[in-house]
C-alpha cells in the first residue's frame, strides 16, 4: 500500500465542530484551501494508495519520521509565491531539503497584479528558486496554476514546469456539467456573492454588494476568511479585519442582520448549498469554483494574477474587478457568461492533469480506482456542521452550545495551567539542585581552604 502524505488543513473525513474548527483554524485562515486539498485527497485515494493529512504547519524536525512512514509527500498550493508567504515557503523548503521520498507540488501560483508584472516578487526570488530546486530534485516536474506562473519560473531558468491549473477543478474527474438554470436573472433569483477583504474595501466591491442586495432580496454573501467565520459565530469584531463594517459578515452590516451571510468549514456542505443557487459571482476564485462544482454558473471578478490565470486556463467567465462599475447588475454578467469552453475543454485539461500525476508516479482514482465512489460514499455517511451563519438569535440552544464549549475550554486551560505550575515548580526545584550539584568542588574547596588554611598559616608564623 502506497502511503501519501498530503499538506492540508484537515482530512476530508474529519468532522470538526464549528467552535473547535475556528479555534484550531483548520481552514488555514481561508476555507478555499480546503476545496483544493479535499480534491487532491480524493484524486490520490486508490485501492493501492492511502492519503494522510499533514496539517498546514511545517515541522522541519519531522523529516526523519516522514521519510520512514511515507512513500511520497504531495503539496497542493495556491498563491505561495507572494511576499507575505516567504517565511512559510522557506520552512517548507527546509523540510523538503531533508526528505528522501518524492515530493510533488500541484497547482502552485505566483501572485501579482492583473498586468502580470513580477517586479514585486523580485526580492523573494532566491526563496522561490530554492523551493523549486528542492522540489525538482525529488520530482519529474512542478505543476503550476497558469500562464503567468509558468512564465515566471521559466524566466528563472526552470524547464520542468507544467500548467495543470488547480486540483479543485478535477474533484469530479473529467465531468464538469455547468448550465444556466434560467434564461435570465430575476429579483427572485438566488445569487451568491463573494469577495476578499481587499476587494471589498480597496476594490470597491462593497458598492456592488450594496446595490445587488437592493435588487435581489435572496442574495447571500459567502465569506472565506477565519475572521469572517469568527464574526458570524462569535460576533467577534476585535481584530483589525473584524472592524471592516463594509463586510456582510460584520454584525453592523444589514446582510448580517438579515441572516444572509455564511462561511463553510467543509467543502461538502459548501458545494451542496450552492446547488440550489441560480448564480454566483465575486472576486473569490474558490468561492466561484465551489459553485461550478455544484453545477451553478459563476463569474469571477479577477482582482490579481492568481485569479486571472486560473480563469484564463479553465475558461471560466470573468471580468476584471477594476472595470466593474459600482452599479453593476449581475444579470448582465449572467447574460454574457459563456460556459462552452469551460465544459467543452474540461476533459482535455483533465487528461493533462492526470498525465502530470502519472509522470510523477502518483496513481489517481479516476484512472486507477473507482472514480472516487468509495470516497464520496464515506463522505456522505458523515454528518458535517452546516455553514456558519450570523449569530442573531439569543435562544437557549445557541447560548448553551457556545457557553458549553467555552466552559470546556476554561476547564482544559485550568488543567493545563495547573500542570504548567507543577512543571515549573519541579523545574525551579531541579534548578536549585542542579546549581548545587554543579558547584560542589569550588564550594568544598573554599570550605576546606578556610578550615585548613587558617591553622596552617598560624602554624607557620615566625616565632612559632
Amino acid at each position: 500500500m502506497k502511503r501519501i502524505l498530503l499538506r492540508s488543513g484537515k482530512s476530508p473525513f474529519d468532522v470538526v465542530p464549528v467552535e473547535e474548527a475556528l479555534h484550531r483554524d483548520v481552514i488555514a485562515t481561508n476555507s478555499g484551501n480546503l476545496i483544493f486539498s479535499d480534491a487532491a485527497h480524493k484524486i490520490l485515494t486508490t485501492p493501492d494508495s492511502e492519503v494522510f493529512s499533514n496539517g498546514m504547519r511545517t515541522d522541519v524536525n519531522a523529516a526523519a519520521r516522514i521519510n520512514d512512514e511515507y512513500d511520497a509527500f504531495v503539496v497542493p498550493l495556491a498563491n505561495a509565491f507572494r511576499p507575505t508567504f516567504e517565511q512559510p515557503l522557506k520552512r517548507l523548503t527546509r523540510l523538503i531539503g531533508k526528505l528522501k521520498i518524492p515530493v510533488v507540488v500541484m497547482g502552485v501560483g505566483a501572485q501579482t497584479g492583473v498586468t502580470y508584472d513580477p517586479a514585486r516578487l523580485k526580492p523573494m526570488e532566491p526563496s522561490v528558486r530554492a523551493f523549486c530546486s528542492a522540489v525538482l530534485e525529488r520530482s519529474a516536474s512542478i505543476g503550476v496554476r497558469g500562464e503567468f506562473t509558468e512564465q515566471y519560473l521559466t524566466d528563472m531558468g526552470f524547464r520542468d514546469v507544467e500548467v495543470i491549473g488547480c486540483p479543485s477543478m478535477f474533484m469530479y474527474g473529467d465531468r464538469l456539467p455547468v448550465e444556466k438554470k434560467t434564461p435570465a436573472l430575476t429579483p427572485e433569483s438566488r445569487i451568491g456573492i463573494n469577495g476578499s477583504h481587499t476587494a471589498v474595501r480597496g476594490g470597491g466591491l462593497h458598492k456592488v454588494i450594496t446595490r445587488t442586495h437592493e435588487r435581489y432580496p435572496h442574495l447571500r454573501y459567502i465569506g472565506q476568511n477565519l475572521t469572517d467565520a469568527r464574526q458570524l459565530h462569535w460576533r467577534d469584531v476585535d481584530s483589525p479585519a473584524g472592524r471592516i463594517t463594509e463586510m456582510p459578515t460584520h454584525p453592523d452590516h444589514p446582510m448580517y442582520r438579515e441572516d444572509k451571510a455564511r462561511v463553510y468549514i467543509d467543502p461538502i456542505t459548501w458545494i451542496d448549498d450552492l446547488r440550489d443557487f441560480d448564480y454566483s459571482f465575486g472576486s473569490r476564485i474558490h468561492g466561484n469554483i465551489a459553485a461550478l462544482l455544484a453545477g451553478t454558473p459563476a463569474t469571477v471578478l479577477a482582482f490579481d494574477s492568481r485569479t486571472l490565470e486560473l480563469c484564463r486556463y479553465f475558461e471560466i467567465p470573468h471580468r476584471l474587478l477594476s472595470e466593474v462599475p459600482a452599479d453593476l447588475d449581475p444579470a448582465e454578467l449572467y447574460e454574457e457568461a459563456d460556459f462552452t469552453g469551460l465544459t467543452g475543454n474540461h476533459k482535455e485539461r483533465f487528461d493533462r492533469f492526470t498525465a502530470f500525476l502519472d509522470k510523477n508516479g502518483l496513481p489517481n482514482t479516476f484512472t486507477h480506482g473507482d472514480g472516487g465512489e468509495a470516497f464520496d460514499k464515506k463522505l456522505r455517511s458523515l454528518s458535517f456542521p452546516a455553514g456558519v451563519r450570523p449569530w442573531n438569535e439569543a435562544d437557549l440552544a445557541s447560548l448553551t452550545a457556545r457557553f458549553g464549549w467555552l466552559q470546556q475550554r476554561i476547564t482544559e486551560l485550568d488543567s493545563h495551567n495547573a500542570q504548567l505550575t507543577r512543571d515549573l515548580a519541579k523545574s525551579r526545584s531541579g534548578a536549585r539542585v542542579a546549581r548545587a550539584a554543579a558547584a560542589p568542588a569550588p564550594s568544598i574547596y573554599r570550605r576546606a581552604r578556610r578550615a585548613v588554611g587558617g591553622p596552617l598559616r598560624r602554624a607557620l608564623k615566625p616565632g612559632k
